[in-house]
């Protein structure tokens, strides 16, 4: 039996649209957490007893920031489909106490040496 077309007005089409967008941006940013969670483990697993370098030590927090910047943004992108209680993602995904933490947390700015500006 063939279906029916309800016609639709521009700004329903255009609402669905956005949508299907959001959801999508969702699925991404979800793999893309995945992988960031996934790159953390498996080099805290290929590396077993704390932090054995100081090179291992800055590897370590740069996967720790950028697990932490892929959670912030799904979590942003979940809040814009509508979903608010974060407390299921951090328990879904298995996110380290460490990477909440570092939710949305920039990295520190180098230290500049402060110059006033010049006056003419």
């Amino acid at each position: 039996m063939p279906q029916r077309r309800i016609k639709q007005s521009p700004a329903d089409v255009l609402a669905d649209e956005f949508d299907r967008e959001k959801a999508s941006a969702l699925g991404r940013l979800g793999r893309a957490l995945e992988a960031a969670l996934a790159a953390l483990a498996e080099f805290d697993a290929g590396n077993l007893r704390e932090a054995s370098t100081a090179e291992d030590g800055q590897l370590r927090a740069s996967l720790v920031a950028e697990a932490g910047v892929a959670l912030r943004h799904f979590v942003v992108q979940r809040e814009a489909c509508g979903l608010r209680d974060i407390r299921y993602v951090l328990r879904d995904y298995r996110v380290p106490p460490e990477v909440a933490a570092r939710m949305g947390a920039l990295p520190p700015a180098p230290l500049r040496s402060h110059k006033p500006p010049r006056r003419p």
